[in-house]
């Protein structure tokens, strides 16, 4: 059932994407960013947790789950440090995201060799 849930919330939040990208003139790059805002706000009115905890990897793997842990870690950060959390806590709740991103980037960039479009 864990699956089922995971695949209907992760589609429905692919399928709004689909759907702002057919419909709109939002550039794909606007739509990631509105992803991450979005999953940041959920966050910070306490919607986007209980979604995560029902949908698992549905909710937490999509961008929306990026923007919902960067919150996250701000708000701890800012209770263990004060204002200097804002600065830190989106940091380093995201690093090992943003590490792993960079490693395998550079590994894929490694093993193929890119070619400009013609």
């Amino acid at each position: 059932m864990d699956y089922i849930k995971a695949f209907i919330i992760g589609g429905l939040i692919c399928v709004i994407g689909q759907i702002l990208i057919d419909k709109t003139k939002l550039t794909p790059a606007r739509i990631l960013v509105i992803y991450v805002v979005a999953g940041t706000f959920l966050e910070l009115f306490g919607i986007y947790r209980p979604l995560s905890e029902f949908a698992g990897a549905g909710a937490s793997v999509p961008l929306t789950g990026f923007g919902s842990n960067l919150c996250r870690g701000v708000i701890k950060a800012i209770n263990e440090k004060g204002f200097l959390g804002v600065i830190t806590g989106g940091l380093t709740a995201a690093a090992a995201g943003i590490s792993a991103a960079l490693l395998f980037g550079f590994l894929v960039a490694l093993i193929f060799k890119s070619k400009p479009k013609k």
